[in-house]
């Protein structure tokens, strides 16, 4: 890993939505660390002629060129060609297999530590699924391929940082779902890379309740008194001192209740993330905890209604990659 200059890999995401167009606006300006694409070449530069500017530059990348800080206007890509030709808004099953490729061929450098920490556009899980190809989210498949038991799914918009004890699952899942066993897991992920990843030497994290007002004493549901309460005294016991909860969900996002808190932990997707992105839908920024990889993405989806009319806002992938770059030379900085 070079001292000097962060590798990032970016996936390009679904064809037919706005990712494409993000990376090439993305690439049209100065970056800091050394970026390359993963995805199809020809539709990047496509992409970026739409953009009405300057075509990109998609030379081919090599692993042995040196390092160099991005320079706005040309992209390294690792080709992973579609099979066929991308429309804006029109979804096509017969290139999912190259986009669930990309993201492979990207863990694959991660690891290797060939790149020091990836990237990803949206994608799209239904036309993936229509495919034959069982996909659930991005954070199952780089869990399943980095090996990882309990990956970690975190949203941050500026200080607000909000993780989910479960993620993608049916409502009627949920409750299910939320054992002792994967709220240990889920809070020890959150804890340790919140200390490591993101420097932060004791953190303070508040966690809700699954029910209305946490439960109402059992009377509103018993799963606070039997499992959740219970898993944060072992914690707190074990040495995670700046657990807090179970609090009301209602309750624990207002400004009070924030103060002073480094992450909230929501037990399911929508209770935590409308929240996040009413604060900071455009600019925040998915993260992935619990991996050995450096993995960032957007807030959003693959939004094929703007594909191809250059009104898509690329400030939540600007801001991936800042914070994927921010990440990458923290640990290059960590003492060995």
């Amino acid at each position: 890993m070079s001292e000097e200059c962060p590798r990032i890999a970016i996936t390009c995401g679904e064809p037919a939505g706005i990712g494409y167009e993000l990376v090439a606006a993305a690439a049209m300006r100065n970056h800091t660390a050394e970026l390359i694409a993963i995805g199809d070449p020809g539709l990047l530069r496509e992409r970026s002629r739409d953009l009405g500017g300057a075509e990109l530059a998609t030379p081919a990348w090599s692993a042995q060129a040196p390092r160099s800080a991005h320079r706005a206007g040309r992209l390294p890509v690792d080709p992973v060609p579609l099979t066929r030709a991308a429309r804006p808004g029109s979804l096509d099953p017969a290139n999912a297999g190259a986009v669930v490729t990309s993201l492979k061929r990207a863990v694959q450098l991660a690891a290797e530590g060939v790149v020091d920490g990836i990237v990803t556009a949206p994608v799209h899980k239904g036309v993936i699924n229509d495919a034959g190809i069982p996909f659930s989210g991005h954070t199952e498949l780089l869990a399943e391929l980095t090996a990882t038991e309990t990956p970690v799914m975190m949203l941050v918009a500026g200080e607000l940082r909000v993780a989910l004890a479960t993620t993608h699952l049916p409502l009627r899942q949920v409750p299910s779902a939320i054992t002792a066993q994967r709220l240990e897991a889920v809070i020890t992920a959150l804890h340790h890379d919140l200390v490591d990843k993101f420097a932060i030497a004791a953190p303070r994290i508040l966690v809700t309740g699954l029910n209305p007002h946490a439960g109402e004493g059992g009377h509103l549901g018993r799963e606070e008194l039997e499992v959740i309460e219970p898993t944060l005294e072992r914690l707190r016991d074990a040495g995670l001192l700046g657990l807090v909860g179970p609090l009301p969900a209602d309750t624990a996002f207002t400004p009070r209740s924030l103060e002073g808190a480094d992450a909230v932990l929501a037990m399911y997707h929508d209770q935590g993330l409308p929240v996040l992105k009413h604060a900071g839908f455009g600019r925040a920024v998915n993260v992935t905890l619990g991996l050995p990889i450096v993995r960032t993405s957007v807030d959003h989806g693959t939004a094929l209604e703007l594909a191809g009319t250059g009104r898509a806002d690329g400030g939540s992938l600007q801001a991936a990659i800042e914070l994927a770059v921010e990440l990458a030379q923290r640990r290059q900085h960590r003492p060995h």
